[in-house]
């Protein structure tokens, strides 16, 4: 099969995204796969350091996504989209995760649900000064207006005390954001799921060195949270997750779907209470309402103008 079949000469195609249901089912599926990888690394941690744990996570990843793209017996990516690959990996394989954990070791996963708040706002930035996309005023008041609201619902919940954690997850915003821009251009030219795939695989190498490192270095202490908390990570968050969000940003655009993620905060909040115990204020409903209607707006204000025309090297078959 191909991805978004057209006569037209390959070399001159900018992908333009499709407006469905299904795209923002899809995407919306990747917001509730990522929602739970906060309280998860929490419990992941229990039983691993946090490098031995995020090289683990993306080896056990890679190996689910090594078997796929075998058994699919998919064709090596050209060598114009390996770049693009490697922001996708260093930002979403490697980075976030890495920032991410090592936040989680003084951080709480509610209080650490503040980087997702802002993500959805960064990675439209960056979506559109990649392709020169121009979303209308409506889409941007309603995307600061949702930011706003999760930003301060969260740093309230956390008496509003920056710390070094905050460092690792700011970090971890920005490397991710552009990360989900580069995987969402990507998947308008290969499946999502082959992108998070060679992506995996083009992270393997420094993953079997890390953990190499990391394993004799960090002790190991196995326990059934532990372990539940790595495989989900590695196979709901990293593999699935990641496949379902960039399928439907190639569907619904980067700039719409990124709006998706303003629920991802709360629904880590409420991870975070059933799963580790930790408090969620009264104010959260309030908030998640909130939050809702800005989403709500934003999907409203229709797709973004199309900025000029930047052309999409190559076609891909799958």
């Amino acid at each position: 099969m191909t991805a978004q079949d057209s006569a037209t000469r390959p070399d001159a195609i900018a992908v333009a995204p499709r407006q469905g249901g299904s795209g923002t089912l899809l995407a919306g599926l990747g917001v509730v796969a990522f929602s739970l990888t906060f309280p998860s690394t929490v419990w992941g941690l229990e039983s691993f350091g946090p490098w031995s744990f995020v090289t683990l996570r993306s080896l056990l990843a890679a190996l689910i996504a090594g078997s796929v793209l075998l058994a699919g017996r998919v064709p090596v990516p050209e060598r114009r989209h390996w770049s693009g690959l490697a922001v996708v990996a260093g930002g979403v394989v490697v980075g976030f995760p890495l920032l991410t954990t090592l936040a989680l070791r003084t951080s709480t996963s509610s209080h650490a649900a503040v980087v997702v708040g802002l993500l959805p706002l960064t990675t439209a930035v960056f979506s559109s000064l990649r392709t020169g996309s121009r979303p209308p005023r409506a889409f941007w008041l309603a995307a600061l207006a949702g930011a706003t609201v999760v930003i301060v619902f969260t740093v309230q919940q956390s008496g509003g005390v920056l710390s070094a954690a905050d460092l690792y997850l700011f970090g971890a915003l920005l490397v991710c954001a552009a990360g989900y821009t580069e995987g969402g251009r990507l998947a308008g030219v290969m499946p999502g799921w082959q992108v998070i795939g060679w992506a995996l695989i083009l992270a393997l190498p420094p993953m079997v060195a890390g953990a190499a490192v990391a394993l004799p270095f960090e002790p190991v202490r196995l326990s059934a949270h532990g372990v539940i908390g790595l495989v989900w990570v590695a196979a709901g968050s990293t593999f699935v997750g990641l496949y379902v969000w960039y399928r439907g940003m190639a569907e619904i655009g980067v700039p719409r779907a990124s709006q998706l993620q303003l629920a991802q905060p709360l629904l880590t909040l409420v991870w975070s209470f059933l799963l580790l115990g930790e408090k969620v204020s009264a104010a959260a409903p309030v908030a998640a309402v909130a939050v809702l209607v800005c989403i709500a707006v934003t999907q409203r204000a229709g797709g973004a103008r199309p900025g000029p025309a930047r052309p999409v090297p190559g076609r891909f078959r799958s």
